[in-house]
């Protein structure tokens, strides 16, 4: 297959004919290939070229000329290509069954030509009750096909519109559903609200619609949107905020304007409250005003618990401690008592420390002792295998955040707030290093007046995907009790795993095992980087599996520094997929926004679905694909949750995933490539929460260089954010 060839030597010509199959189509950039029944040709011709949308059974006009590709023989290369909608039963039978109405298959597409013939897309699309006179169609199913049709339709239109103003016509479908009828309206007046509203659309293309339908390059409202692109692309960053200076040269390059259009939009966003400029430690700062409230109201409210007495019925500690211990058979070390001391006195607390430090020991002993007063304890986590987590320790529920306070999944706004608190007298939050100004501002909202909170994290891991470092500022404050747990007890102590993410932390270079049986941890030297990627699928697809009875699917886990790089998620989830759940003949496959989704397949959710409940790092397994309902079926836990083809833009395969997304999980087995081409996130804390994800076995695999650099670079990337100032303020 090739989609580029040399200049022609023969004039353009044109040819036309039915789409017998579409071998190929990229929704991104709308290249296709397509065998095509052309009148005068015995055989079926390959056809390539771009068009924003086809369906086996269009009829489809071609302008192009004739080449010869050295391995797939005569092609027509077309620079002009048009589908049409078919007009003969047999092609209408084939596009009918080729999926373009969701819910009708090969089986019914026959019944419905041979009732009505040619005729039957006119019957569909104006009189679609004349459908419940073919045998097996009833008034829903009816309804279901004619809607069905409509929204085809419109997806159609939209396509048209976009390819029109040369834009990728892969988000189509999302684009319908957020605006329906009045999508194309919406995009034509104001094209930047497709960045800010529409998951995988960016700046970028906005841009080029705007500039295809005839908006200045130096409009305010060009200027302004392209603000917000900087700003909102500096959160995903992890900062709430972007220094002025630094903000203007970003959106003066980005829009290539004079930084006065730029200073005269942000006068305008300035003044009119869309932005907010502030002075944080002699810095002037610009911020989105939602994230400038959440840091606000996160050391407002911590003020106030920490300056509250505590409300725990009166516990003699001594007696408590004597307790606990014989309920648990566990004897305290003295760091635990005193840990266990301060938090009981406390009416806010944190509790810090990497693995195998007594954490959890700690928490059981708060629970145990508190519940015994009757005190009510609720427990939460950022995400699913966090909180499943938490429950298998602590034997109580624990949901997710989100659960928690009750997302209302139309808006995504939280049920539970200062008006509707939760109902608790102590709240514990687990993996709180996870947890984003805004995430931590809402929990903060909903905790009763009377209520303790007990905060429980590791610093040293990677701080929030979100915006700010709520933990670590909270911790650097001094605002709130910190219990800092450093001592590794002895069974922890065994775990290879355990004692290398301790000498991590400290910045020491492990003793890396390469060849002891009974080591949970080795270190596996390859130096370029086709080798590591070689010899990490030869240890996940069977040295592994076979070693340690592990399934290659389910139970291991690939971490990588980034997305990018032949040994990024990208390239090695292909790989993986290739060895782990290779094609097999007769079963469906999907391919949308660059990946092929197969039955088996581990994939990952990419941002909160709040409809569907399903949130941002979910792992689940793909266990139906319905090509005729156009429909993917994946397991999350023991929920089966479903997407149509078009969200499928939520989520990738996940046989490799970013350390990032990997936070607050743990796998039997994990595997990690290291090197330089990581280089630019190659840091301690990255490769520390690696680590600590694997609770049976870690495997590294690459360069001495690169894991020595990331182990010296404790230098985190700065983030923007006023909250440590704000806490600092209250205490004053």
């Amino acid at each position: 297959m090739s989609d580029s060839s040399p200049e022609p030597r023969t004039p353009s010509e044109e040819i036309a004919g039915l789409v017998e199959r579409v071998t190929f189509f990229n929704e991104e950039s709308g290249f296709a290939v397509l065998r095509v029944k052309v009148r005068g040709h015995r055989e079926l011709v390959t056809v390539l070229g771009s068009l924003p949308a086809v369906s086996a059974g269009e009829w489809l006009t071609a302008k192009g000329w004739w080449v010869r590709d050295k391995e797939h023989g005569l092609q027509f290369k077309a620079t002009a290509l048009k589908a049409t909608p078919p007009t003969t039963s047999e092609g209408v039978e084939r596009y009918l069954a080729g999926g373009f109405v969701k819910g009708v298959g090969p089986v019914l597409a026959k019944k419905l030509v041979g009732h009505f013939g040619a005729e039957v897309l006119g019957v569909i699309s104006d009189n679609p009750a004349d459908l419940e006179s073919v045998d097996g169609i009833g008034p829903k199913r009816r309804e279901r096909i004619a809607t069905a049709w409509q929204e085809g339709m419109q997806i159609r239109e939209i396509m048209l519109f976009l390819h029109s103003h040369g834009v990728s016509t892969g988000r189509a479908v999302r684009i319908f559903k957020t605006y329906g009828n009045l999508a194309i309206q919406t995009v034509q007046e104001n094209p930047y609200t497709l960045a800010k509203e529409i998951h995988g659309i960016g700046f970028a293309t906005a841009d080029q619609i705007a500039q295809s339908v005839g908006i200045p390059k130096d409009s305010q409202n060009r200027a302004r949107a392209g603000i917000d692109h900087v700003l909102l692309g500096a959160t995903s960053e992890g900062h709430c905020a972007l220094p002025l200076e630094k903000l203007k040269a970003a959106a003066v390059k980005l829009l290539e304007v004079p930084v006065e259009t730029i200073e005269q939009a942000l006068s305008h966003m300035l003044t009119g409250g869309f932005l907010l400029l502030e002075e944080i430690d002699g810095e002037p700062l610009v911020f989105l005003p939602h994230l400038r409230k959440a840091e606000d109201g996160i050391a407002t409210k911590i003020r106030r618990l920490v300056s509250a007495g505590v409300t725990y019925p009166k516990i003699d500690f001594v007696k408590a401690v004597t307790w606990v211990e014989k309920q648990t058979d566990k004897t305290l070390a003295p760091s635990q008592r005193e840990a266990l001391k301060a938090v009981l006195t406390s009416r806010v607390s944190i509790i810090t420390g990497g693995p195998g430090v007594g954490k959890t020991t700690l928490v059981n002993s708060i629970l145990l002792i508190l519940r015994a007063k009757k005190v009510k304890c609720l427990l939460c986590a950022p995400t699913g295998r966090a909180a499943k987590r938490l429950t298998e320790t602590t034997g109580l529920e624990a949901k997710t955040i989100h659960r928690l306070l009750e997302v209302d999944p139309a808006t995504g706004r939280f049920q539970r707030n200062e008006d509707k608190p939760l109902e608790c007298d102590l709240l514990i939050v687990d993996e709180t290093s996870m947890v984003d100004v805004l995430l931590m501002y809402a929990l903060l909202r909903a905790l009763p007046k009377t209520s303790a909170l007990i905060m429980v994290g590791d610093v040293d891991q990677l701080p929030s995907v979100g915006a700010g470092n709520a933990l670590r500022d909270l911790i650097d404050s001094g605002v709130v009790p910190v219990v800092r747990l450093t001592e590794v007890f002895r069974q922890a102590a065994s775990s290879n795993i355990i004692t290398s993410a301790h000498l991590i932390r400290q910045g020491k270079m492990p003793e890396l095992r390469t060849a002891e049986a009974d080591s949970d941890f080795h270190f596996v030297e390859r130096e370029t980087p086709e080798e590591i990627a070689a010899t990490l699928v030869r240890l996940v697809e069977d040295r592994i599996p076979k070693g340690h009875h592990l399934d290659p699917i389910r139970d291991i886990q690939v971490l990588c520094p980034m997305n990018r790089g032949s040994i990024g998620v990208r390239e090695l989830n292909s790989v993986l997929q290739g060895a782990l759940n290779p094609v097999r003949q007769g079963e469906p496959t999907v391919e949308r926004f660059g990946w092929r989704f197969q039955v088996r397949d581990k994939v990952i959710q990419t941002e909160n679905d709040y409809k569907k409940e399903v949130f941002n790092g979910d792992i689940g397994t793909i266990e139906k694909i319905d090509p005729v309902e156009q429909e993917l079926f994946i397991r999350f836990d023991d929920r089966l949750v479903v997407y149509d083809y078009g969200e499928l833009d939520e989520v990738s395969l996940a046989y490799a995933v970013t350390i990032h997304k990997a936070q607050g999980s743990e796998f039997p087995a994990v595997v990690i490539p290291v090197a330089m081409q990581h280089y630019m996130l190659l840091q301690r804390n990255l490769i520390y929460t690696g680590i600590t994800r694997a609770k049976r076995l870690l495997v590294v695999v690459g360069q001495k260089k690169a894991l020595g650099l990331a182990i010296r670079n404790d230098q985190s990337r700065k983030r923007y954010s006023g909250l440590l100032s704000s806490l600092k303020e209250t205490s004053r």
